[in-house]
């Protein structure tokens, strides 16, 4: 969500049709709105926990509306799930719905998400979907009018260019197969750790590098860690910086995603914009937004994703293949497009 936040905050800031007043409910947070928006670009925040103005929200209360925070608006964009009570239109951004589908793999806070959602359309808010696969879901799962739902694709930023030496230093070796992205269940990176001991086996060369911070769940990937026969090839980095992430995907030789289920999928695309062939499961909405440009897998099938990874890191014809057609694809998202459609929309909602 920070991701879409910000590509499309940067991409707001360039245009003179829209005064975006980006708002924050967020009591330790709130400081911190300020320096993270483009410059000239106003923030408004106000001391009120989240937690506890969420709560008010959920039980149907009209106040507070979002106006306390913003002033008089046009529109109100929720870009988190949560639609609040205004004066204005509301929008609100769904960009999974990983808490109908699966939620033994959600937080307890996230699983409030369809009741704030079911509220926000009660109210009469719209739906923002950021793939056709996720409007099909929200359309079925609160059986509202299929116009009040529209899709808008996500966009991907722009990064610099890494420097691969850089990221090879960081992954311990010239090459490896990424996986980049907050650890959680959802992602399914176990089943990567299983299916690299495959790949290691045959290529004594190649490592596994998983970088992202601890969302929930990360136990399950220490344990597959642990018990991998190959686990002093695998560098699990944590965190990183937007720099040491250029870096290693500037190094790349294969990107992993075998996620089990997807609203869209930004990392994929950032491999793809880096020029590195991508493997990645045919779950949820990846096979809209990668098309035939990455090598898709069925994401329960160790031994599929294990035969991937080793064509995608040994077949020069076909990493060849998808690396071309990876830089055409992510030629079909921009946030500058993603900001133009959405504007819009505030137009139609106004």
């Amino acid at each position: 969500m920070g991701e879409v936040v910000a590509g499309l905050l940067c991409a707001f800031a360039g245009r003179t049709d829209v005064d975006p007043i980006p708002y924050a409910l967020s009591w330790r947070g709130r400081e911190e709105l300020a320096a993270a928006l483009p410059d000239g670009m106003r923030g408004v925040t106000r001391p009120f926990p989240a937690r506890i103005v969420r709560s008010v929200w959920e039980r149907g209360m009209q106040e507070p509306r979002v106006e306390r925070w913003t002033g008089t608006v046009d529109v109100v964009h929720a870009l988190n799930y949560v639609g609040p009570p205004a004066h204005a239109p509301v929008l609100v951004t769904v960009h999974d719905l990983t808490f109908l589908r699966f939620p033994e793999m959600c937080t307890r806070d996230t699983l409030r998400y369809p009741q704030l959602i079911r509220r926000a359309l009660d109210r009469g808010a719209t739906i923002h979907a950021v793939s056709h696969f996720v409007a099909d879901e929200i359309r079925e799962a609160f059986s509202i009018e299929p116009e009040r739902v529209v899709t808008v694709h996500n966009g991907i930023t722009n990064s610099m260019r890494g420097d691969p030496a850089s990221g090879a230093l960081a992954a311990g070796g010239e090459r490896y197969v990424l996986a980049l992205g907050t650890v959680e269940p959802r992602k399914n990176l176990p089943a990567l750790v299983r299916a690299f001991a495959a790949l290691a086996g045959a290529d004594l060369d190649i490592r596994l590098v998983i970088a992202g911070g601890n969302g929930w769940g990360s136990e399950e990937l220490t344990r597959a860690i642990d018990a991998s026969k190959v686990r002093n090839r695998i560098t699990r980095l944590g965190y990183v910086t937007t720099t040491q992430r250029n870096d290693l995907l500037a190094g790349a030789t294969v990107f992993a995603y075998p996620s089990i289920y997807e609203g869209f999928g930004l990392p994929p695309l950032e491999a793809m914009a880096a020029g590195v062939p991508v493997v990645a499961s045919s779950a949820g909405s990846l096979p809209e937004v990668l098309g035939s440009a990455a090598h898709l897998v069925d994401p329960f099938d160790d031994e599929a994703l294990a035969a991937a990874l080793t064509q995608m890191s040994s077949d020069s014809e076909a990493r060849t293949r998808h690396i071309d057609a990876g830089l055409d694809r992510v030629r079909l998202y921009s946030w500058d497009a993603a900001a133009a459609e959405l504007i819009d929309l505030y137009k139609r909602l106004v």
